[in-house]
């Protein structure tokens, strides 16, 4: 039996199993009443003694734990229900018992909550035991001793019928699951990217708000730093602090002017050499300390300001953190494109690897960075990542000796710009049409 590769489902509950034995118990000591009630004879003692061993089984794993179990004892607990079952029909008939066909149960189960390993191991060992209990079967008789006899072609008939109940049950709750799996993945992931554009929504007004409220503040403070620049000309130790503050000011004006420029969409520019997008990436991070190195080999790309400002955000954290130097590497492997921004800093907590690009994990780095006392919240790398990923990359986050390194990787096809297809339609005006004028 050869089931379809398939997400494995959920581990089944222990409680579960226990609830279904107790429905079997119950149906097995209602038939066995029925059946005797009626005057069919067959060995009661040892059909009672297997399904007194199946509730003492059940009242034994009602003191255990009732969370869900490993996938190789949820096995073994229905590869007993399956030989319970099967010593059942031998002694009760074999193909005479309507009632044979419960042994599809054990494999039904299997099949929605085990590996398809374990499923087919189980399938086998169904279609095993079936067989022997069939035809080594005791038989049933009446009261005045006569034998219950099932026609031999009725016999394998229904000896088929369970055979393939097995195949069809097994793929096809194999199957179902499969596809439930798929789809609750997928909702998942649609929400968790919902989740994101959300956020980054809500941070890109807070941004739009916030470049808008410090354009005044700022011009104050660059004003009131060229005035204490002439009131304390003869304090020559306030000099280096004098000038920190107006360097700040200017990256601060360069930032702002950086968000107001960064959703215009330029219709001359919406593809780029390689080499160009990362400098334009790099910006004032260029000069802010740490060296930038740029290699670049690769295509044209798209001029996606978007993507210019995630990448931009990696380059920030790098300097940031940076003791010396950082790396911007760009490379076009066969049919992807790679960009790794590394840089020899402290590199992330190791701790929150996984949590990097969620919003507020944690203060950046911690104290060991080589910008001492400087925090952050995690929203550059969330915005970055965010972006980035709305572009179709895939990004990694990784410690490496020394540093840190994130790279970003596109296929090509999602990032490459064709440098010789047409930029648009002309511009149209009013009066003005395939440069005839319009007489009036």
């Amino acid at each position: 039996m050869l089931l379809p590769d398939a997400p494995q489902a959920e581990p089944i509950r222990m409680r579960t199993l226990v609830i279904l034995r107790w429905v079997a118990i119950v149906g097995q000591l209602a038939t066995v009443a029925v059946a005797w009630s009626i005057g069919l004879r067959f060995a009661i003692w040892p059909v009672l003694f297997l399904i007194g061993i199946s509730a003492l089984m059940n009242t034994w794993l009602l003191a255990g734990s009732s969370g869900r179990v490993d996938p190789s004892r949820a096995a073994g607990q229905l590869s007993f229900d399956l030989l319970q079952i099967s010593l059942l029909i031998w002694w009760t008939g074999g193909p005479s018992n309507p009632f044979a066909l419960l042994v599809l149960a054990p494999v039904t189960i299997a099949a929605s909550s085990l590996s398809r390993r374990q499923t087919e191991l189980i399938g086998l060992a169904t279609i095993l035991l079936i067989s022997m209990a069939f035809w080594l079967a005791l038989p049933l008789t009446h009261e005045n001793g006569e034998e219950v006899t099932v026609p031999p072609l009725l016999a394998l008939g229904h000896w088929l019928a369970i055979i393939i109940g097995v195949f069809f049950f097994a793929i096809y709750t194999h199957r179902v699951v499969a596809e439930l799996s798929v789809t609750s993945q997928a909702l998942f992931s649609t929400q968790l990217a919902l989740a994101r554009e959300q956020r980054l929504q809500h941070l890109g007004g807070v941004v739009a708000a916030t470049a808008h409220e410090l354009g005044t503040p700022l011009a104050t403070i660059k004003l009131i730093a060229g005035e204490l620049g002439d009131e304390l000309a003869d304090r020559p130790d306030l000099a280096s602090d004098l000038e920190e503050l107006r360097r700040s000011a200017d990256r601060c004006g360069a930032i702002l002017k950086a968000m107001g420029q960064a959703g215009k969409d330029d219709l001359l520019l919406r593809s780029a050499p390689l080499r160009v997008v990362l400098d334009e990436a790099v910006g004032i991070h260029g000069q802010r300390g740490p060296k930038v190195f740029i290699t670049a080999i690769g295509p044209d790309i798209r001029r996606d300001p978007g993507v210019i400002h995630g990448l931009r955000n990696l380059i920030q954290n790098a300097v940031d953190f940076a003791a010396h130097e950082v790396h911007v590497d760009a490379v076009e492997l066969g049919d992807q494109l790679s960009i790794a921004v590394s840089d020899d800093g402290p590199g992330f907590p190791p701790a929150l690897l996984a949590r990097l690009g969620d919003p507020y994990p944690t203060p950046k780095r911690g104290a060991s960075s080589s910008r001492p006392g400087y925090d952050g919240m995690g929203l550059g790398l969330f915005i970055a990542k965010t972006l980035l990923e709305r572009s179709g990359a895939v990004l990694d986050f990784a410690n490496e000796a020394p540093g840190a390194s994130v790279t970003v990787t596109w296929p090509l096809d999602r990032i490459a710009a064709d440098s010789r297809r047409a930029l648009g339609d002309n511009p149209r005006q009013a009066g003005i049409e395939m440069g005839t004028l319009t007489k009036s």
